[in-house]
């Protein structure tokens, strides 16, 4: 699990970056993750999950952060479909990275941020994120916090089987600023407590 270590709360106040890290000892000890790692660029990012992996596959990777729709962010700084473009600063440590997964598209991407699969923009990720990477990925429609909802999973060759309006407000939809928040009534919702993604989702 890699996590964006720069969103400290104001005044000092634990922002967060500390949830995330408590979060990643909590898991750790319930045994869902090998590994963690804060980190203030998507190049530390990449070059960490590089390097943990160059005696093992990686089955999954989990990112928390914040999101957007269609690209998720470290330090503000999006990861979006740009970077799997050849000549992109990031193309060939995820090329490379795209080797280090389990084979037979088995592997599992999961964005828990914000957003990031929501609107065409999340659809056009969720398709350009699973065709380069030969395997599954799995992201948000909505603002997500203790509550995490709009979970959706994708995998190569599929279609995005979830609304573009999924998670916008009607008025919203226009300019596409504000996601809705996540809640216990809203479709395809977890915990922050749970660690994997629900059948079906």
């Amino acid at each position: 699990m890699v996590y964006d270590r720069t969103c400290g709360g104001p005044w000092g106040l634990p922002g967060l970056t500390f949830s995330w890290r408590v979060g990643g000892v909590l898991y750790r000890a319930l045994g869902r993750l090998d590994a963690w790692k804060g980190v203030v660029t998507w190049d530390e990012a990449l070059d960490w999950l590089l390097e943990r992996s160059r005696e093992e596959r990686i089955a999954e990777i989990q990112f928390w952060g914040h999101g957007n729709w269609g690209c998720a962010l470290i330090n503000r700084v999006p990861l979006d479909v740009r970077a799997l473009a050849p000549g992109h600063p990031w193309q060939e440590r995820l090329a490379a990275l795209r080797e280090r997964l389990v084979p037979g598209g088995e592997a599992l991407w999961w964005f828990r941020t914000c957003e990031t699969f929501g609107t065409a923009r999340g659809h056009d990720f969720a398709r350009a994120w699973t065709r380069f990477f030969g395997c599954r990925a799995a992201g948000h429609t909505y603002v997500i916090g203790p509550w995490q909802s709009g979970l959706h999973s994708l995998r190569p060759g599929e279609e995005p089987h979830w609304s573009v309006e999924e998670g916008v407000p009607p008025q919203e939809r226009s300019g596409m600023r504000h996601a809705l928040w996540s809640g216990p009534r809203v479709p395809n919702t977890i915990t922050c407590l749970h660690g994997r993604v629900p059948p079906g989702f």
